[in-house]
């Protein structure tokens, strides 16, 4: 009788969902192994166009289509659960709710979270943007504010990266002339590891809405109606009325320790097959490593990053389990992106830039072809291509 192999993914963002549909793809000699994927949401999460459902330029399901549409035409198999532990020794994980799960090959891929606990008051007043209950939070509030009597809505975003400079500017977008925002930024230039094309456009696109930037600046407290900011010694304390915090990146946790080598961070120890150091059968990758390119300089966590390890780590499963040579992960910087505001965007790598209308265009188009699964893709692209005339027909009715 053939033995049926056992690959359990825990954690269904870009590294964990991307390896599963790999693997799925893959020829098996044998018989095809049982791909199991576990993630305590019920709902991918395309955390890049996270920013589009703030302006309503896109809806919850294009953003973050449910893991049951998604996979529904392949062999993989979806538990909504969390992990509580893992035994190594046994090749067992321990679940919520689904009770103990054997494997045979393990792949830890769990993401990260955004700590607000770094500044008085901020995990009472912060409202982090990572996750889509963040986005309903933020959005949420800012109704609330908008129908307020409030002359002025002040926003103050914490972080002054590819996170904060996107969301400062769909925020401005979103509140027009009502908005005031700011950037605090503890850096002496925003986007500071970001092409000098995507930040020039960037730093224009903040300008003409007249957004704030405090550079050089930290923040000290932050209350329910003010925040407290160091400059140079000085604080100064100013009034707010929202608060979105950008800044820092923590592996999620078990309820107990990973029984894997992990260095002073947390993270998980890997080689360059993305293989947990002096394990053969488990893998890492994502928010849960540290992870460098070829030249030895440490990689960003970023959605490009898990993106391409997904393919390495499923890849490397195979070949394990075929008898095949391993291949050490060599990243391939493909440019960057970023969101400036409603319907504008930049573009910079492999020989191209772009912004405006253009940028936002190819942006869209890009991350279009990356969506997890055809299926998936052909029904957000007709949703962008009859979204208008829908629009146009409705306005003409009016």
């Amino acid at each position: 009788m053939v033995k049926v192999n056992k690959i359990v993914i825990l954690g269904g963002g870009f590294g964990g969902l991307y390896t599963a549909i790999k693997l799925a793809q893959f020829p098996w000699q044998e018989s095809n192994p049982e791909i199991v994927l576990i993630d305590k949401n019920d709902r991918f999460l395309f955390s890049p166009l996270l920013y589009e459902l703030i302006t309503d330029e896109m809806q919850s399901w294009e953003v973050a289509p449910s893991y049951y549409e998604l996979l529904s035409n392949t062999s993989i198999r979806f538990l909504q659960d969390t992990v509580t532990e893992i035994d190594d020794t046994a090749r067992q994980i321990s679940l919520k709710n689904n009770g103990d799960l054997s494997y045979d090959y393990l792949v830890m891929a769990l993401g990260g979270k955004t700590p607000v606990n770094q500044v008085s008051g901020a995990s009472d007043f912060a409202i982090p943007f990572r996750t889509l209950e963040d986005a309903y939070r933020v959005k949420e509030k800012l109704r609330v504010l908008e129908n307020s009597d409030l002359e002025a809505i002040r926003v103050v975003v914490v972080g002054g990266g590819y996170s904060g400079v996107e969301l400062a500017l769909k925020v401005a977008d979103r509140l027009g002339k009502r908005g005031k925002i700011r950037i605090v930024d503890r850096g002496s230039e925003i986007l500071s590891d970001s092409p000098e094309f995507n930040r020039k456009t960037a730093e224009k696109a903040l300008r003409d809405r007249t957004i704030w930037t405090d550079l050089e600046t930290e923040v000290k407290n932050i209350t329910e109606k003010d925040i407290s900011l160091s400059y140079k010694n000085q604080i100064d304390t100013i009034p707010v009325d929202l608060v979105l915090w950008t800044v820092g990146t923590k592996p999620v946790m078990l309820e107990k320790k990973f029984p894997f080598a992990t260095n002073a961070q947390g993270k998980i120890e890997i080689n360059s097959y993305l293989q947990v150091k002096d394990n053969s059968v488990v893998w890492a990758l994502g928010d849960l490593v540290e992870c460098y390119d070829q030249q030895g300089k440490k990689l960003p966590a970023t959605a490009q990053v898990a993106f391409q390890q997904a393919d390495y780590c499923a890849w490397n499963i195979w070949a394990t389990i075929e008898n095949k040579p391993l291949l050490a992960f060599k990243y391939q910087p493909l440019g960057e992106m970023l969101a400036l505001g409603k319907d504008s965007a930049t573009i910079s790598g492999l020989g191209l830039s772009l912004g405006g209308g253009l940028g936002y265009l190819a942006r869209r188009l890009i991350y279009l072809y990356r969506l997890p699964t055809f299926e998936h893709q052909m029904a957000v692209a007709m949703n962008w291509i009859t979204s208008p005339l829908t629009q146009l027909i409705g306005s003409a009715n009016e």
